[in-house]
């Protein structure tokens, strides 16, 4: 049990998140709520960045879940947040910038491209397109006519300017702000000297189609980095465009690692004696595979078909395995001529005496919020079960 919940709320995960769930989470909630598509609340990316720093921590994890927010500003190391900027960068790759001069590279361009299993399985090439800012192209990233951009006046070249604001009587304070003359450059070009085409800006919106060649194997969250594809700033390398994969769910499969991972659902009498099937694989080819008569299949049982899971990236002749979880389908209800023969079929049955004075009940489904009265002097109970009710079989997932 935690405290509280709120990080893991930010993240939309739940408190038993793995570190692969977390990196998902926080992968999918800051491109959304990235400041350059979400402009009207910056706060949010903000905010989602310092969850993931506290819960990909495992020593601040810890202190969270056992006393809150509390505990980590009482010491236990919730204070110094990195710049949201800096964590995203690192996730995502590539340096900071866009915006300042002062700084050296050009934020990467982050997209996030949905991919199917089989995509990923087989590898594939799409094209995406993509929006960017581009240098204008005739002024080249100028403004205008070269030599036109001088010095600004106002803040003489510094790109803020000092302001005077008076707080109360006899309180004054200087604020920094930036030169609303130049935009914060230093420089700027006259009216009549702009580049007709950006209008002085240097910059432009521009279109680019781009090829995402996505390799077998590759994983979900894996990047693709295209260098120089990204957006423009004068006086800088262009940044880099970055594709994140997002791998879907699949209806038959499910991957962990390099395993793939299925279930396959057989009656009693398949169980009991054998039976055949045809598995229609991630690139369309069928493999058949048997269970041997006299091979018992229990309930939940696990086999293995080597070599036919995901391939491995950049050795995809070399493939992990696939995995088939069982799961028996037992008859609802039998006839009394199929009672008899299975009787005679199967081993003896154990049979208890039972004295005349016993109290004796009869069994009845359970189901959500199901209430029992029957039976002499029995009162029922309420049960609940998840997933369909005890012994469920889930394809574990990764």
């Amino acid at each position: 049990m935690v405290k509280e919940t709120d990080l893991y709320d930010l993240l939309e995960v739940q408190p038993s998140a793995s570190e692969g769930e977390l990196k998902k989470a926080y992968r999918k909630l800051a491109l959304k709520y990235h400041p350059d598509k979400n402009p009207d609340d910056p706060e949010k990316f903000k905010h989602i960045s310092q969850a993931y720093e506290i819960l990909s921590d495992k020593d601040k994890r810890e202190i969270y879940d056992q006393g809150g927010m509390e505990a980590l500003q009482g010491g236990g190391g919730g204070g110094g947040f990195h710049d949201p900027m800096d964590i995203f960068s690192m996730f995502f790759g590539g340096g900071r910038g866009g915006g300042s001069r002062r700084q050296r590279t050009v934020r990467p361009t982050v997209h996030q491209m949905r991919v199917s299993l089989e995509q990923l399985y087989k590898g594939c090439t799409r094209k995406l397109k993509i929006s960017r800012i581009a240098l204008c192209k005739p002024c080249e990233g100028r403004g205008g006519a070269a030599g036109a951009e001088k010095q600004c006046d106002e803040c003489d070249g510094h790109g803020v300017v000092i302001r005077m604001q008076r707080l109360g009587p006899g309180m004054v304070t200087q604020m920094q702000t930036r030169c609303p003359a130049c935009g914060g450059e230093g420089k700027q070009i006259e009216q009549k000297d702009r580049c007709k085409s950006c209008n002085g800006k240097k910059k432009t919106q521009e279109e680019l189609i781009i090829e995402v060649k996505i390799e077998p194997g590759m994983h979900d969250g894996e990047k693709i980095v295209f260098e120089g594809k990204g957006n423009e700033e004068p006086g800088l390398p262009a940044g880099d465009v970055v594709i994140v994969l997002d791998e879907q769910k699949h209806n038959n499969f499910a991957r962990q690692g390099a395993n793939l991972i299925m279930e396959e659902q057989i009656d009693l009498a398949e169980a009991l004696c054998g039976f055949t099937r045809v598995i229609t694989t991630l690139d369309d080819k069928k493999i058949f595979y048997t269970s041997l008569p006299g091979e018992v299949i229990d309930h939940g049982d696990v086999k293995v078909i080597q070599g036919r899971g995901m391939p491995h990236h950049r050795n995809p002749t070399d493939k992990g395995d696939l995995i088939i979880q069982f799961r028996v389908q037992f008859p609802s209800h039998l006839d009394d001529n199929s009672r008899r023969v299975l009787s005679q079929l199967l081993p003896d049955k154990t049979t208890v005496m039972v004295d005349d004075d016993i109290e004796t009940f009869e069994l009845e489904k359970v189901g959500p919020s199901h209430h029992s009265s029957r039976g002499r002097g029995g009162h029922g109970h309420g049960h609940q079960f998840e997933d369909g009710g005890p012994g469920g079989v889930r394809c574990q997932q990764q």
